[in-house]
């Protein structure tokens, strides 16, 4: 593939692009057609660079070829800014295409503001947004279509090869964007060959140092690596024909691997280029299943492996479909990864679940669940693109079920996060996990082939306070979804407590008036104060009706005063001096909470706490409570530590001096980069590009944001 990607590389004509298509793409007339109405729709048109804009869809076009071959995907990805960026319509496309290129292109469609070339700054709450939207667009188009990302990841890669074009800065956001989206999508999908490629050209952007370390240690052992790879196939070539293996039946590849996952392996294991050891692999490739497992024996019978880097994925595949025996051997002082593989799952592996339409494979086990649970997302845009950014950014383990079943979970899942990807009941009821016939907590974290089952409760278990405790995106959303609802209920039964506290009534003539007025929205009484204020104006309002115009109501009477005690903001016209807590439980800043009156000071418990919902129900006074706004903006930020001894503690140093103060961290989240940290801080500065400025003297930023404009609900 890099051979024909450089090629596309190079062209800057019309006519040059065209002539690639045409020798990649299946002939058809339809395919002359859609060339013809491209040129058409996009004349006049350019790109940053200069170029005519009708290059790029070209060009997309001949790599979706390339990864495809599918007629319909092809037209689809000639056509899919026409829409966008022209007068002409979808029904335009349908009527001259067929539906079905009009659907995928109907899929590529994309919101204006994410286009590489009009992206908004990365600190702006609306670029969040509208990227979010994309984003989820994107994916939830193609739960019905998985072509739809096929088409669009051939997009994003020719767009990647072309980055140069572009500032600096867009440079960056746009290959982070491909670093932690694109390219983790492509994996999902099996699609190897494009995540290679993309994550290498995100590398050469966002690390441009480390780039090129690796290329200069790379090219200037060219000859050497080559050598050493040469002979080693060589030798594997001859012990399979001598053990029985027709010299046509198999072939063995041979590759220096490539520069993003040298990098990560740099990382993790935190070594220089000159001390990784396994640079060089070969592919084996041959005829069937059987075959896989008597090359194996003969490599580890002939070469020393290394047990521990011994993985059998054709038994057990990847959840993205890939079927390969890994093992790593010694051959007399170097070091070789071989991996071994069927022709057909050679393309699996490359081409994922794009082989379907390239080779014409009738079963191409990509398990797209993670896709369908989609629809298990809610409503709020940021918090959506939050999760599944981290769904896919994450690597993977597999345990099983008792009856055998695989599951595919981020690494660091929990047996929690098993019983949700079992069933939303299972998760929601889960009161207990065995593992490994062991008795387990639920937050116990799963390893690779571990087997768990789930003993469940005769009804949901509320866990609100563990929601930052589980790793998948179904879990999170399926636990916040239960306490909303929860919340939403406790909160309801509040309201008619502080309506009847403020206007000293029994609390059933309050529900009664509620009734009488068709006021439903219960819950808002108690977390909005202006329809708190609105609620008792109009109830306080009949009452004067009733008692004649000359009974008239002071303006202390009407309107709720502002209170400010402690951490806690009151709305009340009662006196409140003091604040105190319970000891049944511990509301920490930020969480949900109520407040009891006990004559002029109040006590405060977390919503969920079994007490205050006791109370609640005894109908005891109550008042209408918020947390007094932070004083210092909050901050996150994910960066990649230096990679020496004590990187860490000297960047937390560095951070007290400047007067930032830590809230949360979290170190190592993803095993291939155990020096990304990830933490939450407050600074006394509230210039965000001020302040990164100051942080990207210690350490290399991947993302900083105000949590205020990421997720102001």
């Amino acid at each position: 593939m890099n051979e024909f990607l450089e090629k596309v590389k190079s062209i800057h004509d019309v006519e040059e692009a065209q002539k690639l298509l045409l020798q990649i793409a299946p002939t058809s007339d339809k395919l002359q057609e859609a060339i013809e109405f491209a040129k058409m729709a996009h004349a006049g048109q350019k790109r940053k660079s200069g170029e005519p804009y009708v290059i790029h869809p070209l060009l997309v076009a001949a790599i979706t070829a390339f990864v495809t071959n599918d007629p319909d995907m092809v037209l689809a990805a000639l056509l899919h800014d026409v829409v966008e960026d022209t007068p002409h319509t979808i029904e335009e496309i349908e009527e001259q295409f067929g539906k079905d290129v009009a659907h995928l292109v109907e899929g590529m469609t994309k919101i204006v503001a994410i286009r590489s070339e009009e992206l908004l700054p990365s600190t702006s709450n609306e670029k969040l947004i509208t990227s979010a939207l994309s984003f989820r667009k994107m994916l939830i188009a193609s739960i019905k279509d998985v072509r739809v990302l096929i088409v669009k990841l051939c997009d994003r890669l020719h767009n990647m090869l072309t980055l140069d074009a572009l500032p600096k800065k867009k440079q960056l956001r746009i290959a982070e964007e491909t670093l932690v989206v694109y390219a983790p999508i492509a994996h999902r999908l099996g699609i190897a060959s494009l995540k290679n490629v993309l994550e290498d050209l995100s590398f050469y952007y966002l690390f441009p140092k480390e780039y090129e370390k690796i290329d200069q240690f790379i090219s200037s052992h060219k000859v050497e690596l080559h050598m050493k790879l040469n002979e080693f196939i060589d030798k594997v070539k001859k012990l399979l024909v001598k053990n029985g293996f027709a010299s046509n039946s198999f072939e063995v590849i041979g590759r220096i691997k490539h520069y993003y996952s040298i990098y990560l392996k740099m990382q993790r294991k935190g070594i220089s280029i000159e001390e990784v050891l396994d640079l060089l692999a070969i592919r084996i490739l041959v005829q069937d299943k059987l075959d896989c497992y008597k090359v194996l024996g003969i490599i580890h019978t002939h070469f020393k492996p290394l047990i521990m880097r011994f993985k059998d994925y054709i038994a057990v595949p990847k959840e993205n479909g890939y079927q390969t025996i890994h093992t790593t051997v010694f051959d007399q002082t170097s070091i070789f990864e071989v991996q071994i593989r069927t022709f057909d799952m050679h393309h699996t592996a490359e081409y994922g679940v794009a082989a379907h339409w390239k080779y014409k494979i009738g079963h191409v086990g990509v398990n797209l669940a993670w896709l369908e649970n989609l629809q298990y997302q809610n409503e709020n845009i940021e918090e959506f693109y939050e999760l599944v950014k981290n769904d896919l950014f994450s690597e993977d383990i597999s345990v099983f079920s008792p009856k055998g079943d695989i599951f595919t979970l981020p690494r660091g899942a929990v047996a929690l996060d098993f019983a949700y990807a079992v069933h939303t009941d299972v998760g929601n009821r889960a009161k207990a996990a065995y593992i490994n016939k062991q008795k387990s907590t639920l937050l116990t974290e799963l390893k690779n082939g571990d087997i768990v089952r789930i003993e469940l409760a005769e009804e949901p278990i509320l866990r609100c306070s563990w929601i930052d405790a589980v790793k998948t995106s179904k879990a999170k959303d399926q636990m916040r979804l239960l306490c909303r609802h929860k919340y939403k209920e406790v909160s309801s039964k509040a309201a008619i407590n502080i309506l009847a506290s403020e206007l000293k009534e029994n609390p059933k003539k309050i529900v009664a008036w509620l009734k009488d007025h068709e006021i439903t929205a219960l819950h808002r009484i108690a977390t909005e104060i202006n329809y708190l204020q609105e609620i008792k104006n109009r109830y306080l309002s009949e009452y004067r009706k009733k008692k004649g115009v000359l009974y008239l109501l002071s303006p202390k009477q009407i309107k709720l005063e502002k209170r400010v005690v402690d951490n806690f903001v009151f709305y009340t016209n009662y006196s409140i001096n003091r604040v105190e807590f319970d000891y049944c439980c511990h509301p920490k800043r930020g969480d949900e909470i109520v407040a009891f009156r006990m004559d002029h000071h109040a006590v405060v418990h977390h919503k969920m706490c079994q007490k205050a919902q006791k109370l609640i129900e005894d109908g005891k006074p109550m008042l209408y409570v918020e947390w007094k706004e932070d004083t210092l903006p909050h901050y996150k930020l994910i960066a990649l530590l230096p990679d020496k001894k004590g990187a860490l503690a000297d960047f937390l140093q560095f951070l007290s001096k400047l007067g930032i103060n830590l809230v949360s961290i979290e170190l190592g989240k993803n095993v291939e980069q155990t020096n990304l940290c990830e933490m939450e801080i407050e600074a006394p500065v509230f210039d965000l590009e001020q302040l990164r400025k100051k942080i990207a003297q210690k350490v290399k930023i991947i993302e900083f944001i105000k949590t205020s404009d990421a997720y102001n609900k």
